[in-house]
């Protein structure tokens, strides 16, 4: 049988790939990077196909798809969220995601997505807390101390100079796990025994905590002015980190309105409730923070538009190395038309 054609092979990331090309780059470097690429798709968001995610829910979590093109490249991501996983031994996200030519539909990469997921996300909370944050914010509350938590810290150390991390989880042993990862990072960090603990003298509140609940995480009393909010942990409908009443006080940044407001924080508010679009504070086409009493809150889900560019990202600087392996995945006949022909050839 003869050898497929180049057409025929599609770069493909794996996870033992991913983990090569992140430590041998760095993976602050990394954060810094994807960051800098994220932003510069936001700043021209209007070129892109823009859609909530398809979600598929059951009561034990969802399966989404998310897609978008900027007319030159497509790409999409496979994304599930089982937080009781975790009791089986398994993941509670994992993710794959393809970059394809629009101009031929072709694949261009195939990429493992569950540690590409949990880097775009610290890259992007950290990008959101650039504009968004009080200046010489040092200070972290990090709520929620699973497989995220290590890199928000990290991404709000490389990209927002915070230098003390101050942990908290319902589990003591995922703080136990954070605390240990981030020794040795540079960091300062505290071990705290309730969210209240871990707020003191935090400028900066990033919860990211994975049950699929309407749950209070924080509420109203917790949240003093002047503190910038990083929520990422409510990301589908049902599931809210925040009391109501924490929203109604605060400044409210998204990603893509009308899919926040199925899946985000802003689901507990009336549909007109305004929020601004983060791409417009980073375009200079809407303020963030104006005050330094100013409650800002970012309330990310993730959008396909971050996906985008980190797959674009990993495909322009792995190509042509070591951290690629190319699969056999394009049917490519001599004829176009003869795929029947293809088929029977290859029994020789």
């Amino acid at each position: 049988m003869p050898a497929p054609s180049t057409l025929a092979l599609v770069p493909f990331i794996s996870v033992e790939n991913m983990m090569r090309f992140v430590l041998h780059v760095g993976l602050e470097r990394v954060l810094v990077e994807l960051a800098g690429e994220i932003e510069a798709d936001f700043r021209r968001w209007e070129q892109f196909d823009k859609t909530p995610r398809v979600a598929s829910h059951s009561a034990v979590g969802v399966i989404e798809l998310m897609p978008t093109s900027d007319g030159e490249f497509y790409g999409f991501k496979y994304v599930n969220g089982h937080p009781k996983n975790m009791a089986a031994g398994l993941q509670t996200v994992t993710a794959f995601g393809v970059l394809a030519d629009v101009s031929t539909g072709y694949p261009l990469l195939l990429s493992e997505m569950t540690f590409l997921t949990a880097l775009r996300t610290a890259a992007t909370s950290a990008m959101a807390a650039k504009h968004l944050a009080p200046k010489n914010a040092h200070t972290m509350a990090m709520i929620g101390n699973g497989a995220q938590s290590e890199f928000q810290a990290l991404a709000f150390r490389a990209l927002c100079g915070v230098d003390h991390v101050r942990l908290y989880d319902i589990d003591p042993a995922a703080t136990r796990k954070a605390a240990a990862n981030l020794a040795g990072t540079g960091l300062r960090v505290t071990s705290c025994t309730s969210a209240e603990a871990a707020m003191e003298g935090a400028q900066i509140i990033t919860t990211c905590t994975a049950d699929k609940q309407f749950a209070t995480i924080l509420t109203d009393n917790m949240v003093g002015s002047g503190v910038h909010i990083n929520a990422i942990g409510g990301d589908c409908p049902g599931k809210t980190e925040l009391h109501r009443d924490i929203l109604l006080r605060s400044d409210i940044f998204v990603e893509y309105t009308p899919q926040t407001r199925i899946e985000g924080e802003i689901q507990q508010l009336s549909p007109d409730h305004p929020v601004t679009e983060l791409w417009q504070v980073i375009g200079g086409q809407a303020t963030g923070r104006t005050s330094a009493k100013q409650i800002t809150l970012f309330d990310g889900v993730g959008f396909a538009i971050e996906d985008f560019a980190a797959l674009r990202y990993v495909h322009a600087r792995v190509k042509g190395t070591s951290f690629v392996q190319n699969l056999d995945m394009i049917a490519d006949p001599d004829d176009p038309r003869d795929l029947y022909g293809m088929l029977m050839r290859a029994k020789g």
